[in-house]
């Protein structure tokens, strides 16, 4: 019970104004060291400018499907914002390494930096992940924020990375759509000379007398029956040469001609596609919409230097004041024990 109550008026307020008065020097000694050294340290940082640049995600992949589909009002609206997964795909082309190797190489960032030394590639990325940031907001809209000690070029890289988004995407997208495209156009080229060896054939027959195999068989018949019954021994002879000749090329006649009538429809499906692969290989699409481009800051971002200074006189404060509650707390133990 006497642990108990010495241990509560040991908390109580009278007791926590004796010890912050018996300990007030070292307090006040302590936070004034913390403050000065804070407030030279804060003016020794260099000042960064913050440029930002907020664009939404396209939902289009596909110019094709985009413009020259007949449902282009769903998915596939180049008008159309895009939504989570798109703005997440937004964030890890961003955060690739061609977009961040364009930046460093064009604004030589390495000197700009001013990095020496070891470990130059891991400082400098270190460094440029430290300036450069992009963010999903709660809009489904990304941002892309850039600080640096020069305002400029803050605003620059970071109009820059936007742009590259487009290079970079385009890039990827290229290279699936040429590749599509060489296939689609070798199918397209094959069904064609298909198709044109398929009536090379056909006119070979038609130039036997082969046009309309029912008309003319009805029409040869009716005639080998006049010239029979007339006595004509002559046209009878060459009306059966025709009919015969209609015989024997009449079942391949018609398999071909309606072979043909198939292989144009899969043809006109073909060249659908083909059309489609060749605006996607050749044409670009932009896959973003900017809300705001970055521009110059007038007021620097960072360092906040009177944040910094209240933060660390207080961190030192609470760090003297537990250090010297722990002696406190210490020098009673071993009194209570002797």
């Amino acid at each position: 019970m006497e642990n108990s109550s010495e241990t509560n008026s040991n908390l109580n307020s009278e007791n926590l104004i004796v010890f912050f008065y018996k300990w007030k020097k070292p307090l006040i000694i302590i936070s004034l060291v913390a403050m000065l050294c804070s407030v030279v340290v804060s003016l020794l940082m260099q000042n960064k400018f913050q440029s930002t640049v907020v664009l939404f995600p396209t939902t289009t992949s596909s110019i094709s499907k985009a413009i020259l589909s007949e449902n282009n009002g769903g998915k596939e609206d180049v008008l159309r914002l895009g939504e989570e997964e798109e703005a997440e795909q937004m964030l890890q082309i961003l955060n690739s390494d061609e977009i961040r190797s364009k930046i460093i190489q064009k604004y030589d960032l390495m000197q700009h930096y001013d990095i020496e030394g070891e470990y130059q590639n891991t400082m400098l990325q270190r460094e440029y992940e430290s300036n450069v940031t992009f963010k999903r907001t709660k809009f489904m809209s990304v941002e892309i924020n850039v600080l640096d000690h020069n305002a400029d070029t803050a605003a620059m890289i970071a109009n820059d990375i936007a742009a590259l988004l487009d290079t970079v995407k385009n890039r990827m997208r290229r290279e699936i759509a040429v590749a599509s495209f060489r296939i689609v156009k070798d199918e397209y080229e094959n069904q064609s000379n298909y198709i044109k060896m398929l009536d090379d054939s056909l006119q070979s027959m038609k130039r036997l007398g082969l046009i309309d195999v029912r008309a003319q068989t009805e029409r040869l018949t009716e005639q080998l029956g006049i010239a029979i019954l007339g006595g004509k021994k002559h046209a009878t002879e060459v009306l059966q040469s025709k009919l015969d000749t209609l015989a024997k090329y009449s079942g391949a006649f018609i398999q071909l001609r309606e072979e043909i009538e198939l292989e144009q429809k899969r043809l006109v499906l073909v060249r659908s596609k083909y059309r489609e692969a060749k605006i996607d290989a050749e044409q670009d699409l932009q896959h973003k919409f900017i809300v705001n481009n970055a521009f110059p800051a007038e007021k620097k971002s960072y360092p906040i230097r009177w944040l910094i200074v209240l933060g660390s006189t207080c961190s030192a404060f609470l760090l003297t004041l537990v250090a010297l509650l722990f002696i406190e707390t210490i020098k009673s133990v071993s009194f209570k024990e002797d």
